[in-house]
C-alpha cells in the first residue's frame, strides 16, 4: 500500500503538482506559484539521514526555452528559476544571500537578468507575514571581465522562515545552455528542469550522476518565434523527488561528478532554406575545428619564435628524448603559469606569451608544442577534464574538457607534457590532470583517441627512524626521509611555498609533540629524476609514558596513521586516490640496558581481495634493539563502491595496529 502511494505521489509530480512532507503523511498538493505558502510548509522538517540539516529545499523548478534576441534577430535562450527553502537553523540563514552570475565576453554577446523577485515568510501569531526583498539589498559586483555577479539579501530571516527566488535571464551563448543540479547540500523534495529546444537546432545532453532522476516528458509541442511563423520544439521534462543532501566523502574528483544533473551542449543546425551544419557531432568534427582555430592549431603552426630560439636551446644535440627535455625545462624556466587552466590560448602567436612570460596551461602547453614541431619532434596535443573540471563523458563533447598538455612517444613510451610547473619532470602529470583518460589529437589527419594518463611512476614514501631511547624517556637520533613520484612532487611544492628552510622546519614541526630539529637537509631538489632526500638530526620528548616500571612507547610515532578517513557503513561513488601509492616506515629504537621488552604487538599481513592493496606491520626485538617495519601499498588509483567496505576495513587496520605501543619493563 506504501509502495502504490508512492508511485502515485512521484506520477503526481511529474506532471507539476509539489509534495510537502510536514509532521502528518498526508501529500499536500499545490502549484508552484510565488507567494502561495501553503500553512503546512511551515511544518516541514528533516528527518532521517538529513535530521541534522540547515535547511529543506521545498521545490527547485527551471525552465529553459527559446526567443529571438530583439537586436540581433538570432536565437537566444531564456532560463527561468524557481526555488523555495525552510530554514531550519542558523546555519541555513546564507540561503538567504542569493548570487546570479552572468558572463560576458568581447564581441557584446551578454547574459541579462530580466527579472528577479524573493521574498522571506515568517508565522507570526498564526499569521503569515511577507518580507519583500529591499530595494537597497541588491548589489551588482565587476567579477572580472567576463562575469558579473548579482547579489540579493533578503530581511528577517529566522530559524522556521520560508525564503523564495524567482528569476529570468536571458542568453546570448546557445551553444551550451545552463545545465541543472537535481542534488544539493541539503535535502531537495522537489527539483524540476523543463526544457523546449526549437526544431531547428540539435543539442547534445549528458544526464550523469548517482541518483536516479525521472524523464516523464519528450514531445514535440507548436511553438511560435516569429509573428506568423508557426513551428515545433521538443519538450523535455526531468524531474527528482526527495532527493537526499549530497555528503563530502574524501578521494574524490569533485563531488560534482556525482551530484545527479544534466548538460547541454550545441550539435547541429538546420535553418530554413540553409544546409545542415554540423558544429561538433564527431571527433573528426571537434578535431578539424581546433586545428583550424588560431588559438589552437593555428597557434602552434606559428614558428618564428620557435626558429629563433630553437638553435640555443638544442645546440646541436641529436639524442630524441634529451631534446625534448631541453625544450621542455626551457618552457617551464620561462613561462610561469597564472593558475588558470583554458583549452585555448589568449594569444595567436607563442612569441607574444613569451614575451609576456605568463600564462595560462594553454598558453603554455601550445607554446611548447609549437617548439616540438619545429624541432621536427611528433608531439600532440591531448585535452584533459580537470579533476575540479569533472569527468568528460566520453562521447564528442568538446566543452566538457578544459585543459590541455602535451605526448610524445619515444620508443615504446609515451611521454605526457605539463610545462605549468617546474618541479613536474617529462611523463609526470599535475594531480589535477590526472582524471584517468585524456583525448590524443592529431591536427593533421583529424583523427583522435582516448589516452589513459595512469601514472607510471611510482609514488612512494619511505620513513627511516634511527633512534636511541635514555632512562629520560628522551628519543634522540637521525629521520632520513625519501620521496618519490607524487611524494615528491607534494614535498618540492611545499618546500617551495615557504619562504626559507628555517620556515619550512618550522612547519614540519608543527603538528609533532615533543619534536626538536637540527642539522635539517635536503638533497636532488632541483634533480626531478632523482630520489628527494630529507635528513636531520632530531631529539624528542613526551612521547614516552611510564607506570610503575612499565615504559610505553608508540613506535611509529609522527607518522601513524591516525584517523580512517572511510567512515560511511556504505558509500555509492567510487573512491579516487588519483595515483596509487606506497609507504614504508622503518625504525630502529636501541633502549636501555635495564630495560627489557614485556609486550611487542602481534604484527601481520592484511590484503585486499586480488592484491589491490596491503597493509603489512612487524616487530623484532634483538638484545637492546628493537625493529619495527610496516608498510601501506595502496595499488590502485581507483576502486568501485563494491570495492568500499573492504577498503575501510584494510584502514581501519591500518589506525589500529599502528596505534598498539610497545610495553617496556625496568629491571629493579
Amino acid at each position: 500500500m506504501q509502495k502504490n502511494a508512492l508511485q502515485f505521489l512521484t506520477l503526481m509530480l511529474c506532471i507539476g503538482v509539489s509534495t510537502l512532507y510536514a509532521q502528518t503523511t498526508q501529500p499536500i498538493k499545490r502549484e508552484f506559484k510565488f507567494g502561495k505558502i501553503a500553512p503546512t510548509e511551515f511544518e516541514v522538517k528533516a528527518t532521517g539521514q538529513d535530521s541534522s540539516a540547515s535547511a529543506i529545499k521545498l521545490f527547485d523548478v527551471g525552465d529553459c526555452y527559446f526567443e529571438i534576441g530583439p537586436s540581433s534577430g538570432s536565437f537566444i535562450y531564456v532560463f527561468e528559476r524557481h526555488i523555495r527553502y525552510k530554514i531550519l537553523n542558523k546555519n541555513g540563514y546564507d540561503l538567504a544571500n542569493y548570487k546570479v552570475e552572468l558572463y560576458k565576453n568581447s564581441n557584446s554577446a551578454k547574459e541579462d537578468l530580466t527579472f528577479m523577485d524573493a521574498a522571506t515568510y515568517n508565522m507570526v501569531d498564526g499569521k503569515m507575514v511577507t518580507s519583500k526583498l529591499n530595494k537597497d539589498a541588491k548589489f551588482t559586483e565587476e567579477f572580472n571581465k567576463n562575469y558579473v555577479i548579482k547579489k540579493f539579501a533578503l530581511p528577517n530571516v529566522k530559524e522556521g522562515s520560508i525564503i523564495e527566488f524567482k528569476y529570468k535571464i536571458k542568453s546570448d551563448f546557445i551553444f551550451t545552455l545552463r545545465g541543472w543540479k537535481f542534488q544539493s547540500n541539503i535535502p531537495t523534495l522537489w527539483s524540476e528542469y523543463n526544457v523546449k529546444i526549437p526544431e531547428y537546432l540539435t543539442y547534445k545532453n549528458n544526464l550523469s550522476g548517482y541518483y536516479q532522476v525521472d524523464h516523464p516528458l519528450h514531445q514535440n509541442v507548436n511553438a511560435s518565434y516569429v509573428s506568423g511563423v508557426n513551428s515545433t520544439a521538443v519538450y523535455d521534462k526531468y524531474c527528482a523527488a526527495n532527493v537526499p543532501a549530497l555528503k563530502e566523502e574524501p578521494y574524490v574528483t569533485t563531488m560534482d561528478d556525482y551530484i545527479p544533473k544534466i548538460k547541454f551542449e550545441l550539435r547541429a543546425t538546420q535553418f530554413p532554406g540553409e544546409l545542415y551544419q554540423d558544429f561538433n557531432g564527431s571527433w573528426s568534427k571537434i578535431i578539424n575545428g581546433l586545428a583550424q582555430d588560431e588559438k589552437f592549431g593555428g597557434f602552434i603552426n606559428k614558428n618564428s619564435y620557435a626558429k629563433s630560439v630553437l638553435p640555443g636551446i638544442l645546440k646541436g644535440e641529436k639524442d630524441t628524448l634529451a631534446a625534448v627535455k631541453l625544450i621542455f625545462d626551457y618552457v617551464k624556466n620561462n613561462l610561469k603559469w597564472n593558475k588558470e587552466y583554458s583549452e585555448y590560448a589568449k594569444e595567436t602567436n607563442p612569441k607574444s606569451i613569451f614575451e609576456k612570460k605568463t600564462g595560462s596551461s594553454a598558453d603554455i602547453n601550445l607554446s611548447l608544442l609549437s617548439l616540438l614541431k619545429e624541432a621536427k619532434i611528433e608531439a600532440y596535443p591531448v585535452l584533459i577534464s580537470t579533476r575540479e573540471n569533472g569527468e568528460h563523458p566520453g562521447y564528442p563533447v568538446e566543452s566538457a574538457f578544459n585543459n590541455v598538455i602535451g605526448v610524445t612517444q619515444i620508443g615504446n613510451t609515451l611521454y605526457f607534457l605539463d610545462a605549468t610547473d617546474k618541479d613536474l619532470p617529462a611523463g609526470m602529470l599535475d594531480y589535477e590532470n590526472l582524471s584517468h583518460q585524456g583525448f590524443y589529437m592529431d591536427l593533421k589527419s583529424f583523427n583522435g583517441k582516448w589516452l589513459s594518463t595512469e601514472p607510471s611512476v611510482l609514488s612512494e614514501k619511505i620513513f627511516v627512524y634511527n633512534m636511541t631511547l635514555d632512562k629520560d624517556h628522551k628519543l634522540t637520533g637521525k629521520i632520513n626521509q625519501y620521496s618519490k613520484g607524487y611524494s615528491a612532487l607534494n614535498l618540492r611544492n611545499k618546500y617551495r611555498k615557504t619562504n626559507n628552510e628555517t620556515e619550512f622546519v618550522k612547519n614540519f614541526k608543527k603538528d609533532k609533540t615533543g619534536l626538536e630539529v637540527s642539522n635539517y637537509k635536503i638533497d636532488n631538489l632541483d634533480n626531478l629524476d632523482e630520489l628527494l632526500t630529507e635528513t636531520m638530526d632530531v631529539v624528542i620528548e613526551d612521547n614516552v609514558e611510564e607506570a610503575g616500571n612499565l615504559v610505553y612507547f608508540t613506535p611509529l610515532l609522527f607518522e601513524r596513521t591516525k584517523e580512517n578517513l572511510f567512515k560511511l557503513e556504505q558509500r555509492k561513488f567510487p573512491v579516487d586516490f588519483a595515483y596509487p601509492f606506497k609507504e614504508s616506515y622503518r625504525i630502529t629504537i636501541n633502549f636501555p640496558e635495564d630495560y627489557e621488552v614485556d609486550k611487542l604487538p602481534k604484527g601481520g599481513i592484511y590484503k585486499l581481495p586480488e592484491e589491490n592493496g596491503t597493509f603489512t606491520i612487524n616487530y623484532i626485538a634483538e638484545g637492546k634493539t628493537l625493529m619495527v617495519r610496516s608498510i601501506i601499498n595502496v595499488n590502485k588509483s581507483l576502486y568501485t563502491p563494491e570495492e568500499y567496505f573492504d577498503l575501510k576495513e584494510l584502514f581501519k587496520t591500518v589506525v589500529e595496529k599502528q596505534a598498539e605501543q610497545i610495553v617496556f619493563k625496568k629491571k629493579v
